[in-house]
């Protein structure tokens, strides 16, 4: 029995070898490769021609009228008539084509840093276009994991990613607003790097969003204004309107 098994051992080894082969060895023939090596493959390598392409270039130029990622076409200088206001920018297209650029410099604005802690506060004018802007921003980026109310249900925690964390978490609430803006441009744990996608900008008006987002899902009765609060309070004590009773049927004669 053993020595039936050392047998075959033996020869199966053999035969391994045989189809494997030894790399480095020198044969004229084209060597059977079961996983063929990397080196071999079909690909296009930095500065080296190929024979793909017409001009046998490897790398290819890049498409006519194309733009690198983060940079923004400015808008046209269009002069107003005369007496007339000067022509804005449209709703949410201002901030998105001013200081465009992703983290390139140690100032608060680019690094979230104030000196060597995290600094408090967005760093950009807080306007409705900014909310819109960072609304938009954080249901296509950031809704995904933690959910349109940020409490961690989005469509990627439903499908098993289960380190995905509520923002609406006390913890998170009081993260100073640097340190989440050095979350999402080097990401976090589990969490990926969105510096390469997410512009400066964009990033304090997700900020900006997500603090309205925090406050929404955790205010109290003082925050809201007094003359609101009033209207609120008349509507819980007014009772509520009793609906008439069926009518009775007419007897049949």
């Amino acid at each position: 029995m053993l020595r039936g098994f050392l047998l075959i051992f033996f020869l199966a080894s053999i035969v391994l070898v045989a189809i494997c082969g030894f790399r480095g060895e020198k044969s004229g023939r084209t060597p059977w490769e079961i996983f063929p090596d990397m080196v071999r493959q079909q690909k296009v390598r930095a500065q080296s021609p190929i024979d793909f392409f017409a001009d046998s270039r490897g790398p290819r130029l890049p498409i006519a009228s194309t733009v690198p990622i983060g940079y923004e076409m400015p808008n046209p200088q269009v002069k107003a008539l005369p007496g007339s206001p000067p022509i804005a920018a449209p709703p949410g297209e201002e901030l998105s084509r001013t200081r465009i650029a992703f983290s390139a410099g140690p100032d608060y604005y680019n690094s979230g840093k104030m000196g060597a802690n995290w600094g408090t506060g967005i760093a950009v004018p807080v306007t409705p276009e900014l909310m819109q802007r960072g609304q938009q921003r954080f249901n296509i980026t950031c809704s995904v994991c933690h959910g349109l109310s940020a409490a961690g249900n989005g469509i990627a925690k439903q499908y098993g990613l289960n380190t995905v964390a509520t923002l609406q978490d006390e913890r998170i609430r009081k993260m100073a607003d640097g340190e989440i803006f050095n979350t999402i441009t080097n990401g976090k744990n589990t969490m990926m790097s969105y510096g390469g996608n997410v512009p400066v900008a964009d990033r304090w008006a997700i900020i900006a969003y997500l603090r309205a987002l925090q406050r929404s899902q955790n205010a109290v009765a003082a925050d809201v204004p007094p003359e609101e609060l009033a209207k609120l309070e008349q509507a819980e004590a007014k009772p509520p309107e009793s609906k008439p009773g069926p009518s009775p049927e007419t007897p049949k004669k």
